[in-house]
């Protein structure tokens, strides 16, 4: 079992997939809290990854594997020497066969070689997509960690990235019984936040259409948001626990796609930004209800979503990914 906080901060830990959003921030705070690191990346000369190289402690304690998440023997030449691996790698697409199989394959070779190296603790990033999506729930049941999305029903709907994370989750946990290798898995919902790479990411261009005036409307759908420093720190806090077990449900709140650019256009005016529901016919989409108490009684403290949806628009500003308007831009006050 991980030891507490004090004595983990000498320790060597593997992150794959380390250039992707969520996995370039659990690095950089790693690397803030005295880790060593080896981050596995497909190619670890690519420019995309170079952010990670200037990251502060880079220079002293991160080495960047090569490693692809099907390349077995790779990923046990980084993970050897670890005493804990985050697991956060995992293919984004629509493709089934982009999808499934490398994210059940590559999750069952992590663990494998943790268990083949001697790894304490393995934290594997999951999804909601994993939980929520089942037809028959009542909307008056808590989303929590016991809720599974149903197979089937995302099989029939083509939802295949939903599908492919409920499927790689349920391989970790049977891998990981099989090998005796304790597990932790945490399930972000949608998450924002501050870009540390130069590439943006599905999550991100789901904000980034709504200012750039490629949306024109807005769906009449509801979504969960988290604050992707949040969703890092909460893979540090269960890998850090010696007491967490199981998964963690990782959500600060659910907007509907009307709120979302309410706050948006509050904030940034001067964006294209939609006024317009896509389905005005139907009755408006109602939140669901979900619990994250169980991070909460961690410690964590979640970061308000219209924070989130702040950092999210001022860091595309940064990265050049929106013009900056050309007023004085003083900075914004905001009310949780």
């Amino acid at each position: 079992m991980p030891v507490d906080e004090a004595s983990c901060s000498g320790q060597t830990v593997c992150v794959t997939g380390a250039g992707g959003f969520i996995a370039s921030w659990i690095v950089k705070l790693l690397l803030e809290k005295g880790y060593t690191v080896k981050g596995t990346a497909r190619n670890p000369d690519d420019p995309k990854n170079s952010h990670l190289k200037e990251l502060e402690g880079a220079k002293e304690r991160l080495q960047l594997c090569k490693a692809d998440l099907l390349d077995y023997e790779g990923l046990k030449e980084a993970i050897s020497g670890c005493q804990g691996v985050f697991h956060t790698a995992s293919p984004v697409t629509d493709d089934p066969e982009e999808m499934v199989e490398p994210a059940v394959r590559g999750t069952t070779n992590v663990i494998i070689a943790a268990a083949e190296t001697g790894v304490r603790r393995v934290v594997f990033t999951s999804s909601i997509g994993a939980v929520y999506m089942d037809p028959n729930r009542s909307p008056d049941v808590v989303v929590d960690e016991s809720c599974w999305s149903d197979l089937e029903f995302c099989k029939n709907t083509k939802n295949w990235y939903c599908y492919g994370k409920a499927v790689a989750e349920q391989a970790a946990w049977d891998v990981a019984k099989e090998k005796g290798v304790d597990l932790v898995v945490v399930n972000p919902v949608l998450v924002l936040g501050p870009l540390l790479q130069s590439t943006i990411n599905a999550s991100i261009i789901h904000i980034l259409k709504y200012l750039n005036g490629s949306a024109k409307t807005y769906a009449n759908s509801v979504q969960a948001y988290v604050h992707v420093r949040d969703v890092a720190l909460s893979h540090i806090l269960v890998y850090e626990t010696p007491s967490a077990s199981g998964r963690y449900l990782c959500a600060e709140s659910v907007l509907h796609r009307g709120e979302v650019v309410e706050i948006l256009a509050k904030f940034f005016p001067e964006y294209p930004i939609p006024t317009k529901c896509s389905d005005e016919v139907r009755p408006r989409a109602k939140p669901y209800k979900f619990s994250n108490q169980k991070l909460r009684e961690l410690g964590l403290e979640f970061t308000p979503v219209k924070q989130c949806l702040y950092d999210t628009v001022k860091s595309l500003q940064e990265k050049g990914h929106l013009p900056v308007p050309n007023h004085n831009d003083e900075p914004v006050r905001i009310q949780s």
